[in-house]
């Protein structure tokens, strides 16, 4: 028997496993393996002694910035740990930062948590809603000792919004999105900018000119040595800012990348390095202390990278922020002496919310008191090989999200096309609402995806040259191929991943009855969605108001309490949109050059994509 919850989709896979489609829906959860690792048939779903749980998250690592997919990247320590574990080559994250957060925490789609539309910025009244459970909270339940270093970036406005009253033990790190490496300041725009490092529920002065990477790495070590890994499991986020801009990397990093022309490719490079020695440096600290024979170690990016700002998801289509698959497929890998079948590749489809009922699954905790949740318990897939019991990712439902650029819906003259005046995909969904799913092999995207460049590696990150013409056309047997439309006329794709992984053949003018299923499965998980939670920002947030750091400004004694304040922000977003102001001011924080080129680079992207 299926659950009430999974019934539509058992009978929409049943549907479509009867040959309705020629495409496979399950050859996205087969297991390929390279090499043969440790088996035991007979062992248990989980370990007996709950293990210790290493997750280290990286901030805008794209699917090109690991040495296993890209040699001229050094990361010899994140290479070995992968391929003497599990690595995962079908795993899915958000396209941005909070959601990804906000979904590896509550196990939740950000349909389900209010946070569809773009990120927690530092002035909003935001955060995870307060009724439900995160991820460290219930691994304290289960008797884990919990500690966070790094970035949070899933909002502070209230004391009940920070990281140690979301089940974090301690906490050390930053609370905004993007913070220097060195001074810690951080900021909202001209004139707001703060200082932005914690330590549990205070500042911590006195840090400036320590690099960030380092210092959360020293931290970790001192966490691993106060604590006896024999009386108590432990449970450590370490969320790296690394390498997510200011590219800020030390010096000595630099050097062996002096070969790579591009600039700031050569400093985003010299950053991951500097994860990887990071990471180095946890393991042999888990090894000396103890830790390591009954520890399970995560490691995953949380959203694509930007190739304008160093990054690299080649051969991947699409950036950070969009949802193609440069910006929603994740690295990531399992290390873990608790692995039964080590030392292969898995191909099964996994996604972020599929850790907390996974690890909390570890940690002998009770998933089932967790109603609600996205995720699935994914422990036999990684462990022992078995398929994976996830057939389908919602990336996201934004009905908040308009296009960069205005956007013309005239029928297609073919009618090749649904378009939004297509009474044939209207009458499902309304097609200019940007949502993107995955069932099976199939990723359906509507309304405006995100700029779809396919960005070569070491491209400039100046002026266009002849590298933004590769890769832009390719023959296609079809007129109605996706390069034959400009990006304003269209707002329906259709691709089989698996059988075209860089999504180059849009396929949704020959299999209408994919795209029809598909709509109908957004439309179901659309009846589920709660309001968006997108409040106008707070002018009490100012850091100059509070000794020139951001800290939480709301008393919790003030007022409402949080549902209750949380209720009053429902709907304001309808009246209080935030909209791009480019003040004069603004401009002159930028050179010429850039602007130019950023504003090249958004016109050549709508016309030739």
């Amino acid at each position: 028997m299926f659950p009430p919850t999974t019934a539509p989709l058992a009978v929409l896979i049943g549907w479509l496993s009867l040959g309705f489609l020629s495409a496979d829906w399950t050859t996205g959860n087969r297991v390929e393996e390279e090499g043969k690792g440790p088996q035991n048939d007979q062992a248990t779903p989980h370990p007996k002694k709950p293990p210790h749980i290493i997750f280290i998250l990286t901030d805008d690592q794209g699917y090109n910035d690991i040495g296993y997919h890209n040699p001229s990247i050094q990361t010899p320590t994140l290479d070995r740990l992968a391929a003497e574990g599990v690595r995962l080559e079908n795993y899915y994250v958000q396209p941005i930062c909070t959601p990804s957060r906000s979904q590896l925490l509550t196990g939740r789609y950000q349909i389900h948590t209010g946070l569809q539309h773009s990120i927690i910025r530092p002035r909003q009244p935001s955060c995870l809603p307060p009724h439900l459970h995160t991820l460290p909270q219930r691994l304290q339940q289960a008797g884990y000792a919990t500690h966070m270093l790094g970035k949070w970036h899933l909002g502070f406005y209230r004391k009940a919004c920070l990281p140690t009253r979301k089940g974090f033990d301690t906490f050390f790190g930053s609370l905004t999105g993007s913070v220097d490496y060195y001074s810690y300041g951080s900021c909202d725009g001209p004139g707001l900018c703060g200082y932005d490092l914690h330590d549990n529920e205070g500042v911590a002065w006195g840090h400036q000119g320590r690099y960030s990477t380092l210092l959360y790495t020293q931290r970790a070590r001192k966490i691993l040595e106060a604590h006896d890994p024999a009386t108590q499991p432990l449970f450590l986020l370490l969320s790296l800012q690394a390498v997510h801009t200011p590219l800020q990397p030390p010096k000595s990093y630099i050097y062996p990348y002096r070969h790579m022309f591009n600039v700031a490719r050569r400093k985003y490079a010299a950053m991951v390095s500097t994860v990887d020695e990071a990471v180095h440096n946890v393991t042999y600290a888990l090894r000396k202390l103890g830790y390591y024979r009954n520890a399970v170690i995560v490691f995953s990016t949380d959203n694509g990278a930007q190739p304008f700002t160093g990054g690299s998801n080649w051969p991947l289509r699409g950036r950070k922020g969009t949802y193609w698959e440069g910006g929603v497929r994740g690295v990531a890998f399992v290390h873990s002496p608790l692995l039964k079948r080590r030392r292969r590749v898995s191909k099964a489809l996994l996604h972020i919310t599929d850790w907390f009922p996974t690890l909390l699954g570890l940690a002998g905790g009770n998933v089932s008191q967790s109603e609600g949740l996205d995720g699935f318990d994914v422990w036999p897939t990684l462990s022992e090989g078995k398929a994976s019991p996830r057939h389908e990712i919602l990336h996201n439902i934004d009905p908040l999200h308009t296009p960069h650029a205005p956007m013309t819906f005239d029928p297609d003259p073919k009618g090749n096309l649904p378009s939004r005046r297509d009474p044939l995909a209207q009458h499902i969904w309304d097609t200019s609402v940007q949502a993107a799913i995955r069932v099976g092999d199939w990723k359906l995207l509507t309304g405006d995806p995100g700029h779809g460049d396919w960005v070569p590696p070491q491209m400039l990150s100046s002026l266009p040259g002849p590298w933004w013409t590769l890769e832009r056309t390719y023959t296609s047997s079809s007129s109605s191929s996706s390069t034959s439309k400009t990006a304003g006329h269209q707002n329906i794709w259709l691709f089989n991943i698996s059988g075209d992984p860089y999504e180059r053949w849009d396929v949704s003018a020959q299999r209408p009855d994919v795209v029809r299923a598909l709509l109908e499965r957004l439309a179901f998980y659309n009846r589920t969605a709660v309001p968006v939670f997108y409040p106008p920002d707070d002018p009490r947030a100012d850091p100059a108001l509070h000794g020139g750091a951001w800290v939480p400004w709301v008393e919790e004694e003030e007022g409402r309490g949080v549902e209750e304040e949380q209720e009053l922000y429902r709907g304001v977003y309808k009246q209080h949109r935030r909209k791009k102001k480019k003040t004069t001011m603004k401009k002159k924080q930028m050179s010429k050059l850039n602007s130019y080129v950023l504003k090249l680079n958004d016109q050549l992207t709508s016309s030739l994509v």
